[in-house]
């Protein structure tokens, strides 16, 4: 087991880094590439072991991927088989850690003539998937899945999909949503191109829209009003044309390295080259609402996204409240936001996060235990946090990850303002989202080492 040993900052953050292209962005361009007739060209690639793990169930499925086992390559080419041309693969598809691939490959899954089992690690498999499989079960899909420890009636992996066939064809779908999901939304629209009706998706608020830019860049008949989406085959070839793709940097990854800058006195940092869709930019606007020094500084767009460079220092933060829509344009950022919580003057409250109970760990419950080890009083709710900010050197700790990687970030920011060294325990899984996260600290003057626990 790796740790993560941080010593506390005492000279200003400085730099201007890149972040890992954006993992959501990355899911879907490896899924609709391999849906397309040709071959595409994903630029930016990341290679996280998020969006390998969604490489390497295509491939399992007859998808010819090159420059996937190359962590240096940054161009990664998807030859496509078309809508009906994935094949059925000889083993149980490994999800790794990574809900997104679970979630949507039970959309993709659902439609195909075979029979697959989609499994993952133990953290994984512990996470809530009825979810997305109920609605998906309600269009005609046959899945079963293992019953969920902890929460009666749900169901978690490993899950056995299909077979889909002529005599249960996937049908229309109306769809209400009680929580904004990008990802249940997605696999509902993937499971939507193979389905004999319109598919209809009303979510709450508008959730993360990356799969409804993609799929109308790609001709399908798809249309958005508000938080309502639709997509009707009906009279579509169900072709989809090679196309290449420039990767946006992810905000998620760029969220850690603006609340150092924002946290850190004298700091001037710059990520570059950002997803800044608005459906991605809660923790801006929030940071902004404190009283962070953050500038967005628009480059145009790059993959059919806006990208921006992001400027961020230091400036005295004041408490606020957290809730309702901008929650699920931050949902990722939640836990670096508890750490820009640590400085603000006042009580920060949280609310209407209860979908953070149910991510790699039970980040409110996590976040509190992290809090509280660091010195920082932090009352917990069931949908939030109450954090009460304080000045002066945090309390030198030793911590867990929970196996959580924003766990593990946030816990690592929180230690460049400590009174001595931090230790984080269980650190391994950072690189399901920001394998060069240590490094990219470094380069910005931050001193960490990363240690084998004995």
């Amino acid at each position: 087991m790796l740790r993560l040993v941080v010593t506390p900052q005492r000279a200003p953050l400085v730099g201007s880094v890149p972040v890992p292209s954006d993992k959501s962005i990355g899911h879907r361009a490896l899924l609709f590439a391999a849906l397309t007739n040709g071959t595409c060209e994903i630029r930016g690639f990341s290679h996280g072991e998020d969006n390998v793990s969604t490489a390497r169930a295509l491939a399992a499925m007859g998808v010819a991927l090159e420059g996937l086992d190359d962590p240096s390559a940054r161009t990664v080419r998807v030859r496509g088989v078309g809508l009906f041309g994935l094949r059925e693969p000889s083993a149980p598809l490994d999800c790794g850690n990574s809900g997104t691939t679970m979630r949507l490959l039970c959309g993709l899954l659902a439609a195909q003539p075979f029979v697959s089992a989609l499994v993952g690690d133990a953290s994984l498999s512990r996470r809530p998937m009825l979810r997305v499989v109920a609605p998906l079960r309600e269009r005609g899909a046959k899945i079963e899945g293992a019953a969920h420890a902890k929460r009666a009636g749900d169901l978690t992996a490993p899950l056995v999909v299909g077979p889909c066939d002529e005599e249960t064809a996937l049908r229309a779908l109306h769809h209400s949503s009680a929580v904004a999901s990008a990802q249940v939304k997605s696999a509902l629209l993937l499971s939507g191109l193979y389905a004999h009706g319109e598919t209809v998706i009303h979510e709450p608020t508008v959730s993360r829209d990356h799969t409804e830019r993609l799929l109308a860049s790609l001709g399908v008949p798809l249309a958005t009003l508000g938080s309502i989406v639709s997509l009707d085959p009906s009279g579509w070839s169900g072709q989809m044309p090679a196309f290449e793709a420039d990767l946006p940097g992810d905000p998620s990854a760029a969220a850690f390295l603006q609340v150092a800058g924002n946290l850190v006195p004298g700091s001037q940092i710059t990520i570059r080259a950002v997803c800044t869709n608005p459906t991605r930019t809660g923790l801006f606007e929030i940071a902004r609402d404190m009283g962070a020094g953050i500038e967005v500084r628009p480059l145009g767009e790059r993959g059919g996204e806006p990208v921006a460079d992001v400027h961020a220092w230091h400036e005295p933060l004041r408490a606020l409240t957290v809730g309702g829509e901008l929650v699920p344009r931050a949902i990722d950022e939640i836990p670096i936001l508890c750490a820009l919580a640590v400085r603000a003057s006042g009580v920060t409250k949280i609310r209407d996060a209860e979908e953070l109970r149910v991510k790699e760990s039970d980040r409110l419950a996590t976040m509190a235990k992290v809090l509280r080890a660091f010195g920082v009083a932090c009352e917990e709710s069931e949908g939030g946090l109450d954090i009460e900010g304080r000045e002066g050197p945090l309390t030198a700790c030793r911590v867990s990850s929970e196996g959580d990687h924003r766990i593990a970030m946030t816990a690592a920011v929180l230690g460049l303002l400590a009174d001595g060294p931090v230790t984080i325990d269980d650190v391994a899984c950072i690189g399901t989202s920001f394998p060069r996260f240590v490094g990219t600290l470094r380069a910005l003057g931050a001193s960490l080492a990363v240690e084998e626990a004995p």
